[in-house]
């Protein structure tokens, strides 16, 4: 296939990441430019003095994630995790026992999303499936208007979900019925990736193409407001792109969001006006914390900035081009995975490398997430891993 004129030169490595939108239907299936496209090698890990003592809680295995992110979640002391052939678990997070486990019968594609009464998956051709949280029961089966890769989000009754012809749909919890939906425009040029969804208090926060965040009424489907995390620039479809990456981190008052080519960006929740916002390109969304805002950049660079201002504070530079995970604060650390199944542990107040760990040699795309004391993560080759820090 033939790039159009005004294509020509722009970097292969980031055509990669972009697929092609026929009419409001994102094509998904293949990646015409993949096979042409140059790699940059991921640098070499250094030698450091380990200042960080970690020992593993506990490991379990659920299957693997294939070219999804299977995200797990947290409810209380349940974590509910699935794989990509169908495996559904619930495990209790304490001790990494299990506590039920399915196979739903379906290949997956986005997941899971809970409320600790039902669990909620994405399967293949727009399927929703859901289960009682308390047993792994099916409960019902759904159709969206097309795939999801988002995970679902679930409360107040509703499980909210984003497909990819930008449609978001609201069900009934617990009987699968449609209960509003809410259509966007699908923009020409959109990543392949999953814009993820928060549901707090009543109010849903969708991460949107084309640098938009949108609050919704949980009950009804009604903007309280839509804001613009990046606007797009540059003279080419390719060049304005800037999608909303991962899943927005909100906390107290903050809501925080990246984008591809564009921003890293805080706004009121009250009403989505911006608080601050910096220049900066991701593949994955922010972490969040009391004091300070993280961000992994497609490059690899770690940066920390301040909550209450943005002001940057360090930046880290010896991660690039690892193809690292959202970021999540961990005790007196910063942590990321990567694309070689290593969790990098950084100091939260400056940047330097405390500790790492090696996982099982497979990409970590979920993001970590944080059970008490426990940091937990989950492979794309479906080992779990529970660690504590001494």
């Amino acid at each position: 296939m033939q790039l159009r004129p005004e294509y020509q030169g722009v970097n292969m490595h980031n055509i990669t990441k972009i697929i092609l939108v026929a009419t409001t239907v994102l094509l998904t299936a293949c990646n015409p430019f993949s096979s042409k496209a140059p790699r940059n090698e991921p640098a070499s890990l250094v030698d450091f003095k380990t200042t960080m003592a970690l020992r593993t809680a506990w490991t379990a295995e659920i299957g693997k994630s294939d070219v999804y992110v299977l995200s797990p979640i947290l409810v209380r002391d349940k974590l509910f995790v699935a794989s990509a052939d169908g495996n559904i678990a619930c495990i209790d997070a304490s001790n990494g026992k299990s506590i039920w486990r399915i196979n739903a019968g379906a290949k997956l594609t986005a997941g899971v999303g809970s409320d600790g009464k039902t669990v909620v998956v994405g399967a293949q051709d727009g399927v929703v499936l859901a289960f009682d949280a308390s047993n792994g029961k099916s409960l019902w089966k759904s159709q969206a208007s097309s795939q999801i890769l988002s995970s679902p989000a679930v409360g107040r009754g509703v499980v909210v979900l984003r497909s990819l012809d930008n449609r978001i749909l609201a069900l009934d919890s617990e009987t699968g019925a449609r209960r509003w939906f809410v259509q966007r425009p699908a923009p020409t040029l959109a990543l392949q990736a999953a814009p993820g969804i928060v549901i707090e208090d009543d109010t849903a926060y969708v991460a949107l193409p084309a640098g938009r965040l949108l609050a919704l009424s949980v009950g009804t489907g009604v903007p309280r407001w839509e804001s613009s995390i990046a606007e797009p620039r540059g003279a080419t479809e390719l060049e304005r792109v800037v999608d909303v990456s991962g899943t927005p981190a909100l906390a107290g008052k903050d809501i925080c969001a990246t984008s591809y080519q564009g921003r890293l960006a805080c706004a009121d929740v009250a009403n989505g006006a911006l608080r601050w916002a910096r220049e900066l390109s991701a593949e994955v969304g922010p972490g969040i914390d009391e004091r300070f805002v993280f961000a992994a950049d497609e490059r690899g660079n770690v940066q920390s900035f301040s909550r209450a201002t943005g002001a940057n504070q360090w930046r880290n530079t010896t991660l690039s081009w690892r193809g690292l995970s959202a970021p999540v604060s961990f005790v007196r650390a910063v942590v990321v995975g990567d694309k070689e199944g290593y969790l990098h542990f950084l100091s939260r107040e400056e940047g330097a490398m405390l500790a790492r760990l090696s996982t099982d040699g497979s990409a970590i795309k979920a993001t970590p997430i944080i059970a008490g004391s426990l940091l937990i993560v989950q492979t794309s080759g479906g080992k779990i891993v529970a660690l504590l820090a001494d």
